[in-house]
């Protein structure tokens, strides 16, 4: 993974980038990192989200902390970089579980219900979701490329896989 140019965006975070600059977060265990693209201008974004969704707990004024929050706010800065809404794309992931519990479901593992509501945030706005590699028990780190409009997901165990 060339990580020369990179823009790294930390947990309850996002950034939107220009090619070549390319995005990157790490400790992707149960958050999910959703990167968003539109290829004709080049602009790409990226949010590394916690949890599901900000009306479930604590008021948070951290519009990267959640997937219902995060997705809109990345969104609004990408189009004003440039990009469209018509022509973004997604590819996304994180969403694992952890730890191993004695009563464990897989239903109700946070890293689960991020990646159920960050689908659904995609399905809601209409904006495709091209790949993802979520759920297991490993924590990911991830690169994207806004000029090619790959996404490397790396891991410890399985090494690099690109989407």
């Amino acid at each position: 993974m060339n990580l020369t140019g990179s823009i790294r965006v930390a947990m309850a975070d996002y950034q939107v980038a220009k090619a070549p600059a390319q995005l990157i977060t790490t400790g992707l265990g149960s958050c999910v990192g959703i990167a968003l693209y539109d290829p004709k201008v080049k602009v790409a974004g990226l949010a590394h989200i916690m949890l599901p969704d900000s009306k479930q707990g604590l008021p948070s004024s951290n519009e990267g902390k959640f997937a219902d929050t995060a997705i809109v706010a990345l969104i609004r800065e990408m189009e004003e970089a440039g990009a469209q809404r018509i022509r973004l794309q997604a590819k996304i992931a994180g969403g694992a579980q952890m730890f191993n519990f004695a009563d464990h479901n897989d239903h109700n593992s946070i890293g689960q219900r991020n990646v159920e509501a960050v689908q659904a945030i995609l399905g809601e706005l209409r904006i495709p979701l091209l790949a993802e590699d979520t759920g297991g028990g490993r924590g990911r780190t991830i690169a994207f490329d806004p000029n090619s409009g790959r996404l490397v997901v790396r891991t410890v165990d399985s090494g690099e896989r690109e989407l």
